[in-house]
């Protein structure tokens, strides 16, 4: 008998729903996967998304055939370097995006803006536009530093747990750049702190001798940002932060909102 045309349109639409549905639950599987530190195993992946194992096991299998995912020699999952590319990418837009933000910090304030990102145990700059005034600094776009040591750094972990910031300065260790820079996992936590109780953090001579830092994060960044201004100390001063800081953080809820409309509009 001749399939009729509603009963294809049917099998259609419930194998296009069926796909999205797939979708979603694999972005949620890897968003999953991100947030437990980039390594699992599908029990855990079962008991956080309530997912059964057949279809964990299922999308699982999808995402190592893409390379969006690998499997260790332990049998547990972990992200793959596929996805590396579409992080640089997205990165790099996220940067473009900023861009007119951070012209505007220069413009209200005279100082060099900055934008960066938590990569892992890592800060990486993604965005910058430079103050008119002529000083070379440290921070350019594409240089990772060790989080202890900057403001964005401060910023972007200061409402992280204490034991996740203590595992994470374990693993990077805690250098000195300069004389001033913390170096103690107890003098970090405190700065950390002092980042929640003002709203804002400071790098003083931290990273670089001779340069101040004020930085704030991005509220409900899709991954964790924080923009920041940057210059020389001598120009960055206390009295200069208490009309720098409020215009970093009105910027930074703009910059949040507009990231949050760019983000619906491809919905």
């Amino acid at each position: 008998m001749p399939t009729s045309s509603a009963s294809t349109t049917d099998s259609a639409k419930s194998s296009a729903s069926g796909g999205v549905q797939s979708l979603e639950r694999a972005f949620d599987l890897l968003e999953r996967m991100a947030d437990a530190g980039g390594e699992v195993g599908l029990s855990e992946l079962s008991a956080s998304s309530g997912l059964p194992l057949p279809t964990i096991h299922r999308l699982m299998r999808t995402l190592v055939a893409c390379g969006y995912v690998r499997q260790q020699a332990n049998r547990r999952y972990a992200l793959g370097p596929r996805l590396i590319r579409l992080g640089e990418s997205a990165s790099r837009l996220l940067g473009t995006w900023a861009r007119p933000y951070l012209a505007r910090l220069v413009e209200e304030t005279g100082e060099t803006a900055n934008m960066a990102l938590l990569d892992g145990d890592e800060i990486v700059y993604v965005a910058q536009v430079p103050s008119k005034h002529s000083m070379r600094m440290f921070t350019e776009v594409g240089r990772r530093v060790l989080p202890h040591s900057t403001g964005v750094g401060k910023a972007l972990l200061a409402n992280t747990p204490d034991d996740e910031v203590r595992a994470l300065l374990a693993r990077t260790g805690m250098p000195a750049a300069t004389e001033k820079t913390i170096t103690t996992p107890d003098g970090f936590l405190a700065a950390l702190e002092g980042v929640r109780r003002q709203g804002y953090a400071v790098d003083d001579n931290e990273q670089e001798i001779g340069v101040r830092c004020l930085a704030v994060s991005v509220p409900n960044s899709p991954t964790a940002a924080a923009i920041s201004i940057s210059g020389p100390a001598g120009r960055v001063t206390e009295s200069a932060t208490e009309k720098i800081v409020p215009v970093l953080q009105q910027v930074a809820v703009e910059l949040s909102e507009a990231l949050a409309a760019s983000g619906g509009s491809a919905a």
